[in-house]
């Protein structure tokens, strides 16, 4: 016989962002106290919105299942004593298993004779063990907790009421002090104390109180409002999915209007309109069948449409407010000049040892100026990148960042045209700030694209200098977010440069710095193990396996998009038969090349064998021609020339012996082996690959 058992965690209003994760985590750990119980189930549904978390163990059997298990006890020597007597060790542990030395039986193992018993385990009744879910209700981890009265436990919110069914019996524990009971609570101001007399209705009673207890269902009513107001009015809401899934966690019941603002306020950049509604108000913005912003918004209601045109009127009072503080700014801010805003920034601390924010663009103009000369860009976009990194941050000291801290850059595009700047100088301000997260889109200029990296490795490189490295979640400077995006922006953009050599030359700027900085042995194994470590992490989102990324970027990351490109060509080749004589000849070469204690020149006067004279007359010819494919990032031509090294090396390997008794063949064999392995590992350690054909 089986039941249906309901928990609900009724709470204080959660933030929007903390729902999805805590129903997940509530759903996940439910499913595995059961497991950890033995008590079968159908399935667990879960619930939430933002003033519960919930589950529905549906089909629920009525006990754990009762197991026979085989205990293992001493060895039968020293269950035994010379009599044949049952010794305290054995009778100990028949208690302790629940059984007499009556139920012992002996059985081998390696060759050692133990006592072993048969006991049962009868399963407990699934009421009396539901009383332990208090557990998984504090197990659940927020990313912020609170503490309320003198409750030493911590929480996202305080909890107001707790639901503890089993059917129709309530299950008795507490939480914080919080007794469970069968009554929950409907909607905040159109619902009322519900009972609930089965676990199974949970649903459908809420629902008279006006709380859609299941989010996905809150998300399809809004989708399903919006179209209807679309297809009515003619013109398209802007419906994001993170919008989309905080405006589903704001509200219980929802309900679709339309708002409108006055038509004047449409002169301000669209950026600052769609921010207002969206991030300030979780207004779904609205656009004309042409793609042109309207005055008008669409809101979701926690509630019916009971007095909508008032709830209406009081959202239109509000966004009128805060898009006339809007229009107040963005007025008095293109009264001044970019350099009365860049004046301003000598007052701002970027951070504590590292400066303002006028010491970081400097350093930016710098690291740009290199960055230009490296790539080799025209006279224009050297002198463009370098203005724009000099104005880059400039309207971080505006009101209109100040108040809408997430448009800046954006901002500065607009503020630099207006300021009559050059149209890839304002893009570049922009779009300095790209990628803001990790699949976000990248600069579009190299101007962008430039400062971008030199912003980027600015904060990286003295953040880590100074020994702020991010730790487990801690990474308050986003340095990880920004170094994967330094390493896609050399990916997809194929920077030719190597990401030791950026490292190196933003070091340099640092060096001249007199502020407090840790040693440069540890600077510099700091750096790289952090860049190694986003280099994984972005080659893995590429569907590179571990053994593969390893043996490209072991030694160093190098030029980005030739290590992905190597990368690829090397998953290929190991499930390729045809390829299995070059990876073993080679990494013959590199295991045996560990020998070589010293780097020497090798001498063909010492030669004794003519698959010596054929292997180094080889190599001669086709380093330069590898070194050339390498130089012009040609994965496939540089890994054809090393596969060239098969028969000859095979040959080798055929006819010498390398560690030869006399030391002037070996050290002259050696010393070929080390060069060729020294070609080899400009392209990747091929030992460090699991090759699948050798299996």
């Amino acid at each position: 016989m089986t039941k249906d058992a309901l928990f609900e965690i009724g709470l204080e209003e959660l933030p929007a962002r903390f729902i999805d994760d805590a129903e997940r985590q509530l759903k996940e750990q439910t499913e595995k106290w059961l497991t950890n119980l033995r008590l079968s189930y159908s399935h667990v549904e879960s619930f939430s919105t933002p003033r519960r978390l919930a589950v529905l163990i549906k089909g629920i059997a009525d006990s754990q299942t009762t197991i026979e298990e085989e205990a293992k006890g001493p060895a039968l020597k020293i269950a035994q004593d010379p009599d044949g007597n049952w010794t305290k060790a054995a009778i100990g542990f028949t208690k302790g298993q629940g059984k007499t030395v009556d139920d012992i039986y002996t059985k081998e193992i390696k060759g050692i004779t133990y006592i072993f018993v048969q006991k049962r385990i009868e399963g407990k009744f699934t009421f009396d063990l539901l009383t332990t879910f208090n557990t998984i209700i504090e197990s659940i981890q927020f990313p912020k907790n609170m503490r309320w009265a003198k409750q030493s436990m911590r929480y996202a919110r305080p909890i107001r009421w707790l639901v503890a069914l089993y059917d129709d019996k309530v299950v008795p524990f507490e939480v914080a002090e919080v007794a469970t009971g069968n009554q929950t609570y409907g909607h905040r101001f159109l619902g009322s104390p519900i009972i609930l007399n089965k676990a199974n209705t949970y649903q459908e009673e809420l629902r008279k109180g006006f709380v859609i207890t299941d989010s996905k269902e809150r998300e399809e009513m809004i989708v399903s409002q919006i179209k209807a107001i679309e297809n009515e009015h003619n013109f398209n809401v802007i419906v994001g999915d993170d919008l989309l899934q905080e405006v589903r966690n704001l509200v219980e019941y929802p309900t679709a209007f339309i708002g409108s603002f006055e038509k004047s306020f449409l002169q301000l950049p669209n950026e600052v309109l769609i921010t207002s509604m969206k991030v300030h108000q979780r207004y779904f913005p609205v656009k004309s069948s042409g793609g042109e912003l309207l005055s008008s918004f669409i809101g979701v209601r926690n509630g019916n449409k009971e007095h909508i045109n008032k709830v209406i009127k009081g959202n239109e009072k509000v966004i009128h407010a805060r898009l006339s503080d809007a229009e107040f700014f963005f007025d008095e801010d293109k009264k001044h000049s970019i350099d009365f805003y860049q004046e301003k920034l000598r007052r701002v601390v970027f951070q504590e040892k590292l400066g303002t924010l006028t010491d970081k663009v400097d350093r930016v103009v710098t690291i740009s100026t290199q960055l230009a000369n490296l790539l080799q860009t025209n006279i224009d976009t050297t002198e463009q990148s370098i203005r724009a990194a000099k104005i880059c941050k400039f309207d971080l000291a505006t009101n209109m960042v100040n108040e809408f801290t997430n448009l800046q850059g954006v901002i500065g595009e607009k503020y630099a045209l207006h300021n009559n700047e050059e149209k890839d100088v304002a893009t570049a301000i922009r779009e300095h700030y790209l990628p803001l997260q990790s699949n976000d889109p990248l600069p579009t200029t190299v101007e962008g694209e430039i400062v971008s990296v030199a912003d980027k490795l600015d904060t990286i490189v003295g953040c880590i200098s100074i020994g702020l490295i991010p730790t487990g979640s801690q990474d308050p400077y986003g340095l990880r977010r920004q170094a994967v995006g330094v390493l896609r922006i050399l990916k997809e953009k194929k920077w030719d440069i190597a990401l030791e050599d950026l490292l190196a030359l933003t070091r340099e700027v640092f060096q001249k710095l007199e502020i407090e900085q840790n040693d440069e042995e540890t600077i510099t194994k700091d750096l790289i193990n952090f860049f190694r470590l986003r280099a994984n992490h972005v080659m893995k989102i590429n569907n590179i396996e571990i053994d593969i990324i390893e043996a490209v970027i072991e030694k160093q990351v190098g030029v980005f998009h030739y290590a992905i490109d190597k990368a690829k060509l090397l998953a290929e080749k190991r499930n390729q038969d045809e390829f299995k004589l070059v990876s073993e000849s080679l990494i013959r070469v590199l295991n045996l090349s560990k020998k070589a204690t010293a780097i020497k020149e090798v001498t063909p006067s010492v030669f004794e064998t003519k698959s010596e004279e054929v292997l180094f007359n080889h190599y001669r010819e086709i380093a330069p021609k590898f070194m050339k494919a390498n130089k012009n990032r040609d994965a496939s031509e540089a890994i054809n020339y090393l596969a060239t090294f098969a028969k000859p090396i095979h040959d080798f390997f055929e006819s010498n012996m390398v560690m030869a008794d006399n030391e002037q063949v070996r050290t002259n064999r050696l010393a070929m082996v080390k060069k060729i392995a020294d070609l080899i590992n400009q392209y990747a350690d091929l030992s460090k690959i699991e090759w699948k054909q050798q299996f």
